[in-house]
């Protein structure tokens, strides 16, 4: 991503400014590893940056218009604890903790029967269950067990109804037993990014790299930028392969390729 910022600069400098016909904007944004608020301000102030967007992500130079969405969440069900010698003394968080999970597994079945998109290598919503914690002896009914989750939903699908979902099954498992749950978001969702293959700039990007604008895996901010109305790509040089690892590099041979395509898109879009 930093080396992008350098590249769009590189490309950006070989032109006359006086003789834009339309803006040219370079943009860097804080945190986006993980709140994406730069992004999140800048859609916010509900200011227009322009008609299109290229976000420099690494895509080994392939027009991306397409990813899933990302939410995590955490549930926890807060029973009473007790001797294990005798059950009546307690109400175990980790048995209901146990049913929740079998009705969040069924759950996680029916979305995926009902959404799927053969445009992703994985072509439904993932969950994924990554950590579970509950009680403190054997010899002590569960008081409390807390469950932590990661969903992928595809563009289309409502995060809003997804949370919803789970905590009104999170509550009647709690209901049924007499005790008390608390569910809730962990940070904010990243939306899903869903450019239109119609777009101009999807085209364009499709037709100079010889490339189907595809999709990815992983989120980036684009779907910030598509809520300003600006028509976001997300390309640019290395590979994800290299991405949060200790020897992080982008091929020497991408660099030229990289500012030969900014120069293009500056040409073909501001000039």
């Amino acid at each position: 991503m930093k080396s992008f910022l350098a590249l769009a600069l590189s490309a950006s400098q070989n032109f006359d400014f006086s003789k834009l016909k339309r803006p040219l904007t370079l943009v860097a944004t804080a945190d986006e590893e993980s709140t994406m608020s730069g992004a999140r301000l800048i859609a916010d102030n509900g200011n227009r940056l322009g008609r299109f967007c290229v976000i420099g992500e690494p895509t080994d130079l392939t027009p991306i218009r397409q990813h899933k969405g990302a939410l995590s969440m955490s549930i926890q069900f807060l029973g009473r604890s007790g001797h294990a010698s005798n059950p009546a003394l307690g109400n175990s968080a980790l048995e209901a903790m146990h049913e929740f999970i079998g009705l969040l597994l069924h759950y996680r079945e029916q979305i995926q029967r009902q959404h799927q998109d053969p445009a992703f290598t994985i072509p439904t919503p993932t969950m994924n269950l990554g950590h579970i914690h509950g009680g403190d002896n054997s010899n002590r009914i569960c008081g409390a067990c807390l469950l932590l989750i990661d969903i992928r939903f595809l563009p289309l699908m409502s995060f809003e109804n997804i949370i919803s979902d789970i905590d009104e099954i999170a509550c009647e498992v709690a209901a049924g037993r007499k005790m008390r749950v608390e569910a809730r978001l962990l940070g904010e969702a990243v939306p899903a990014m869903d450019t239109s293959q119609a777009s101009e700039i999807a085209q364009y990007l499709t037709q100079v790299t010889g490339k189907q604008a595809s999709s990815v895996a992983f989120g980036t901010e684009a779907p910030y930028f598509n809520s300003m109305q600006t028509e976001t790509i997300v390309m640019g040089p290395g590979s994800i392969n290299q991405a949060h690892q200790p020897d992080e590099f982008l091929p020497i041979a991408q660099i030229d390729p990289t500012i030969q395509l900014l120069e293009g898109l500056i040409n073909r879009f501001c000039l």
